[in-house]
């Protein structure tokens, strides 16, 4: 059961990962391709703007992912090592700590007492681990694998308005695109709200009119300053 919960807490991480980065894929992109499909009609002028923002968001993405996740395993590893050190020093005055910390959950001194000595019969550094830091040892998060699920993700996320705004007519375009990323963006809220447990359906319209707002203002923006401009 153990080995199953964590790997079901690995896949859950990655998942994360990877439904963020699609979320910011299709928006950012999107938003890109829209803005700039406001101000011309130019389909290769759209194409490289799109292609920059899908090649300049999906590394910036991994690299903020790779960054965030290894400060945060960094931070871990620390917890650990300092957790080691104090069993190793004073077993006993770890001991009491475990023990307070149950029965700050409400549990009774004696109850608390000898679910600590159990535990730390069986594994001590795992029982403080998980009891004060919720944290497993064999369960850390892990920076390539954010890194590479965001970049991934992202990428394919991105390819979404790309291919939608390269394979509609000129007249079309823009009609297409957001369609098309409106459609993405309920998978993407659905999944979202499936991999936490939370409403479909609230995470559908928050994704679906945020990303709607944020295409709708950039191609107005785009028209606007590239009718200024001409």
């Amino acid at each position: 059961m153990e080995n199953k919960d964590r790997a079901s807490n690995a896949t859950l991480n990655w998942l994360r990962a990877a439904v963020l980065g699609a979320n910011d894929g299709i928006v950012s992109v999107s938003s890109i391709i829209l803005g700039v499909a406001g101000a011309t009609s130019e389909k290769h002028t759209i194409f490289i703007a799109g292609l920059a923002g899908l090649v300049a968001g999906a590394f910036s993405m991994a690299v903020g992912e790779y960054v965030s996740v290894s400060s945060q395993s960094d931070a871990e590893k620390s917890f650990i090592a300092r957790e080691k050190r104090r069993l190793a020093d004073d077993p006993k005055h770890e001991l009491e700590g475990l023990a307070q910390t149950f029965e700050a959950k409400g549990v009774s001194r004696a109850t608390a007492l000898l679910v600590a000595k159990e535990l730390t019969a069986k594994d001590p550094l795992a029982a403080h681990l998980d009891a004060e830091l919720n944290l497993d040892e064999e369960d850390l998060n892990n920076p390539t694998q954010a890194a590479v699920a965001s970049f991934v993700s992202f990428t394919i996320g991105a390819l979404v308005p790309l291919i939608a705004v390269i394979t509609a007519s000129r007249h079309t375009r823009v009609a297409v695109t957001f369609v098309a990323v409106l459609i993405a963006l309920c998978i993407t809220g659905y999944l979202s709200a499936t991999v936490g447990t939370a409403s479909r359906k609230r995470a559908i319209i928050r994704v679906v009119v945020g990303g709607a707002v944020a295409m709708a203002a950039t191609y107005f923006v785009g028209h606007l300053f590239g009718t200024a401009v001409n």
